[in-house]
């Protein structure tokens, strides 16, 4: 502990993480960094400095910082262009935040001269593998500091009691605490535990945030067209965005429709299972849409084979592995792919659902020529069909006989 003289925190602001500042303070004896991410949670995020200076932090060395559009740039919109997804269903919204902050924590960590990075994951979480794999793959001597691993705190009571011998202020005595375990970025928000801990209960109707019930959305539909460039949303109803208003617009329209509501029971890398109700409307209707645009840009081999390569890209996400040489070489296959996914999707949304009205690109692969019932003027020769069945079925009727 004598070695650490300076300590970079990811700080919320929060009673958790005040805690931790204070706890690393005494235990360690050191000076304290504190870094705050504004990745679109919607918090007002100034009163984190407030509660830092409070806590004796030097003012500059308080990070506030809003990362919105590069973590939609650099993180979300390269997921998505793989159409990640955990499971069959998990978006990843908080497992895409994390590598921006290890990033940031030991960027930070050598322009200040820290000794070692803090964070105020549990440890029995996800995110503690998440942080510091990722802290490691980019800074692999960095000292890391998991006080949740350490500390005698083990229950909600000790930490307030904690709180309140060392004059740490405990807000949420004021009005009343939701529940749940809350976290929210531009990409999502996810609720665990209170009641959600029996995966028999459903989520209670006044636990989401972000969208309303479907029951309650608007009677007409909400249509959206979608302009793709390399895989990317570059423009909405023929307005051209930064992909961080891209996705606050797409959470907003989703949102208002019923749309992006989950609720799965996943297993963590750390293995046991966890059950967590999400929202993430502006990333549901992004999923939908690229597939849609895809469906006429990509040949059919490669999207067969970024099907079969992505469930291994969305658990490198989910495990903590962003960083990794494995994820960069899946990135560059995928962002290959996408030199020809170029267009527009035309999105309609209702009371909960996302479907494809339309789709059109320059760089179509769609042959109408081909395709159509009507006469194709010679395009395709249906008899060639008879001996590609034929050829197919070899084997099959091989097998029958021999077996017969």
């Amino acid at each position: 502990m004598s070695d650490v003289s300076k300590v970079v925190l990811a700080y919320s602001g929060g009673l958790d993480t005040s805690i931790i500042l204070r706890w690393l303070q005494e235990t360690y004896g050191c000076d304290v960094v504190t870094f705050t991410a504004d990745l679109g949670q919607g918090d007002e995020l100034e009163p984190a400095r407030e509660k830092a200076l409070a806590m004796g932090v030097r003012p500059e060395e308080i990070y506030i910082e809003d990362v919105r559009e590069e973590f939609t740039r650099d993180f979300v919109f390269p997921m998505f262009r793989a159409n990640a997804i955990y499971e069959g269903e998990y978006l990843l919204g908080t497992s895409i935040a994390r590598p921006l902050i290890a990033k940031r924590l030991v960027e930070i960590a050598a322009e200040t001269g820290a000794d070692a990075i803090s964070h105020g994951a549990t440890g029995k979480g996800n995110d503690q593998v998440r942080f510091e794999l990722g802290a490691y793959a980019l800074a692999p001597d960095i000292t890391i500091i998991a006080p949740w691993r350490e500390w005698e705190l083990g229950s909600r009571q000790s930490l307030m009691d904690y709180a309140a011998s060392h004059d740490i202020p405990i807000e949420m005595a004021r009005g009343t605490k939701s529940p749940f375990s809350m976290d929210a970025n531009l990409l999502h928000i996810s609720y665990e535990g209170g009641p959600l801990e029996d995966p028999w209960n459903e989520p209670p109707s006044e636990m989401w945030r972000w969208t309303v019930s479907p029951e309650l959305a608007p009677d007409e539909a909400t249509y959206l067209d979608l302009t793709y460039d390399h895989g990317d949303i570059v423009a909405i109803d023929g307005s051209p965005m930064t992909p961080a208003v891209v996705l606050a617009m797409l959470n907003e329209a989703g949102g208002a429709n019923g749309i992006g509501r989950l609720d799965i029971v996943e297993n963590r890398y750390v293995g046991m299972k966890s059950r967590g109700a999400y929202e993430t409307p502006g990333g549901t209707i992004m999923m939908r849409a690229h597939r849609a645009i895809e469906s006429i840009t990509l040949d059919r081999e490669v999207a067969h084979l970024k099907d079969w390569l992505m469930p291994r890209y969305a658990e490198l996400v989910y495990n903590g592995f962003w960083w990794s040489p494995e994820r960069e070489m899946l990135q560059v296959a995928i962002d290959h792919s996408q030199q020809h996914v170029n267009g527009e999707v035309r999105v309609r949304l209702y009371k909960g659902n996302v479907e494809i009205a339309g789709r059109r690109s320059d760089d179509s692969l769609f042959d109408e020529r081909i395709a159509t019932f009507e006469d194709d003027g010679g395009a395709y020769d249906q008899t060639d069909a008879a001996g590609f069945i034929k050829l197919n079925a070899l084997r099959l009727r091989n097998l029958a006989r021999k077996r017969s």
